[in-house]
């Protein structure tokens, strides 16, 4: 498989058979490898870190920050393990509470009917892909249920470290797999999610802001706004989107 073919592969992570997870590893086993380099490859404060958290959750809740492309694992004392993610159209597409019901190692990724109708590397895992270093959900998953209802939500890997902190243009919430494969060891079954879309307003990180330079009275007038670009998530997928 090429790249142009993995990348377009990637893109499918949104859509995820109901069934439940296959393609599990012994605990503290892992069928393949993991790049501990990618987190090199992403901007300082997307990488995983402590920081102080205020935001009212008990220890163990996952927050997921949409706008601020952040997940938080809250911690005791204040504090939580923040990793940077990248979020999906389906990321955008839901938010509330819900609660992990499913992990996965290396989980089983298998296309919706309507994919494999209309697309020839679809269908070609039309009875699931296996887990591995080709599948788009990556080194982990975690499934997101409300009661018995399967919210469609999935936090999961990524061998695209290039779409961390960033929009992309299918998927949910994903993670760089050496952040998955770290939270999936973290969260167990039954701990409480929270998806919000807005942000945060009462949010202290424990990093430091750097003062901003003074305004300049004589040369302040003279500054222009940029027009707003808006992202088009409608990508196609043979012009690289991801």
């Amino acid at each position: 498989m090429n790249r142009r073919t993995f990348l377009t592969l990637a893109t499918f992570t949104g859509a995820v058979s109901l069934g439940i997870p296959q393609g599990h590893a012994a605990p503290g086993h892992d069928e393949f490898p993991i790049a501990e380099a990618d987190a090199d490859l992403v901007p300082a404060k997307y990488r995983r870190q402590s920081v102080a958290y205020d935001g009212g959750e008990r220890p163990g809740t996952i927050v997921v920050d949409t706008a601020g492309k952040f997940l938080y694992l809250v911690q005791p004392g204040g504090k939580a393990l923040r990793y940077g993610i990248g979020v999906g159209r389906q990321g955008f597409s839901w938010s509330g509470r819900a609660e992990v019901r499913w992990k996965a190692k290396w989980p089983r990724w298998t296309p919706p009917a309507e994919m494999v109708a209309r697309d020839p590397l679809a269908a070609k895992w039309a009875n699931g892909m296996p887990g591995g270093p080709r599948n788009p959900l990556g080194a982990r998953a975690l499934y997101l249920f409300q009661g018995k209802v399967d919210t469609l939500y999935r936090i999961h890997g990524t061998f695209d470290p290039q779409s961390i902190g960033k929009a992309v243009s299918s998927g949910c919430i994903r993670l760089l797999n050496i952040d998955v494969a770290d939270l999936y060891e973290r969260v167990k079954p039954g701990a409480q999610v929270v998806v919000r879309q807005s942000g945060f307003n009462n949010l202290r990180s424990a990093e430091v802001e750097k003062p901003k330079p003074a305004k300049n009275p004589v040369t302040e007038h003279k500054k222009h706004r940029t027009p707003a670009v808006r992202r088009n998530f409608n990508l196609d997928l043979d012009n690289g989107a991801r």
